[in-house]
């Protein structure tokens, strides 16, 4: 097997239509180090304020680790997968305090980086410091794919390594860094998931995929994620001019955000507010109460299909002590608007705040 027309072509093919992305300007291994974690499951048009956001609040590692880790899932709310921020601001504590604020500058360093895998490591390695050591995601695993004819299910711990060795053996000596972000973006733009132009492709006269009309079928990937639905019953109670908020811990999703009391329900058919113990203990508080929102809020996650209502409570100001220590109690806090404005919550929490300004 030769490599060297795919490089060739890849490279001819590159500088033309690439992209104009702010991270593709440095070999700054922080500034890649930070777009690859923003980028991770998320694409380009949605990660490139987060980006901006980031590195504007916090120019350097150093900047980012002495920052709070409130201040960090408040800048990173609505981008979902919240673990890469705590991963984030660890890792970059790792850097400030065991590397002297500077990243390693080889692959296998990196790998000891908080939520830096392979292909993290590989891109600030290649990126950053011109290692020959070849990237492979989700467009990489298309392209080589198609291009060498490879059915290996790419969701197999296998499929995954055979891909690996085929990426390291494709890798030139020459220009890795740029081969690279070649093959990355040809997938990105060119060797696309779905309506594949491959007429206009510069690969198309030695792809094994288009010669054998196999296009769509390629890359194989069997394995399904299975969707769970969950039905939650938000409690937003007012005391005063407080809230009741709580912070989300480490065994769910959205851990370390801030949201309302919550009651969890088998389905959402079976949502019923007066059947909670939390709208019974309340009653203590003789609130005045707004049983149902008006509607439902549906939150779609890789995992999980969330399904919420709201009940919201409007307890007499004069009784704030009482609510406290009672709040005190269930791990609850009352914070007031502002407070509330400057927390990290759920995009789902704020999609029902925005609706009721």
């Amino acid at each position: 097997m030769t490599f060297s027309h795919f490089h060739q072509k890849l490279l001819q093919w590159y500088p033309q239509n690439k992209r104009d992305l702010p991270w593709r300007n440095t070999q700054n291994p922080y500034i890649i180090w930070l777009s690859e974690i923003i980028l991770q499951q998320t694409r380009v048009a949605q990660g490139l304020p987060y980006f901006e956001k980031f590195v504007k609040f916090y120019p350097t590692v150093q900047d980012l680790a002495q920052a709070p880790i409130e201040d960090v899932l408040r800048l990173w709310q609505g981008l979902g997968y919240y673990s890469r921020a705590r991963n984030l601001h660890h890792c970059a504590r790792q850097v400030a305090e065991e590397y002297n604020g500077h990243f390693p500058t080889d692959y296998k360093s990196l790998l000891r980086l908080k939520g830096i895998g392979q292909y993290t490591a590989a891109a600030i390695a290649s990126f950053a410091y011109k290692e020959k050591v070849a990237v492979v995601d989700g467009n990489v695993f298309r392209v080589l794919s198609r291009y060498f004819g490879v059915d290996a299910d790419i969701s197999s711990t296998n499929g995954k390594k055979q891909f690996q060795q085929l990426a390291n053996k494709a890798i030139p000596d020459s220009q890795p860094d740029e081969y690279n972000q070649a093959i990355m973006e040809f997938g990105a733009l060119q060797c696309t998931p779905k309506k594949v132009d491959c007429q206009v492709c510069p690969l198309q006269d030695s792809c094994f995929a288009h010669a054998n009309d196999q296009v769509e079928m390629l890359p194989v990937k069997s394995k399904k994620i299975k969707v769970t639905t969950r039905a939650f019953l938000y409690h937003e109670i007012d005391c005063g001019d407080k809230k009741l908020v709580k912070t989300r811990g480490p065994k769910d999703i959205w851990q370390g955000l801030t949201d309302f009391p919550l009651v969890e329900f088998s389905s959402p058919e079976k949502i019923d507010p007066e059947a909670s113990d939390l709208f019974k203990e309340l009653q203590e508080f003789k609130p005045l109460v707004d049983f149902q929102s008006e509607k439902t809020y549906k939150h779609i996650l890789s995992h999980q299909k969330i399904f919420s209502n709201f009940v919201t409570f409007n307890i007499a100001a004069e009784k704030q002590t009482e609510v406290k220590k009672w709040a005190d109690s269930k791990g609850y806090r009352l914070c007031n608007a502002e407070e509330l404005e400057a927390l990290g919550k759920p995009q789902l929490i704020v999609r029902y705040l925005n609706d009721k300004k």
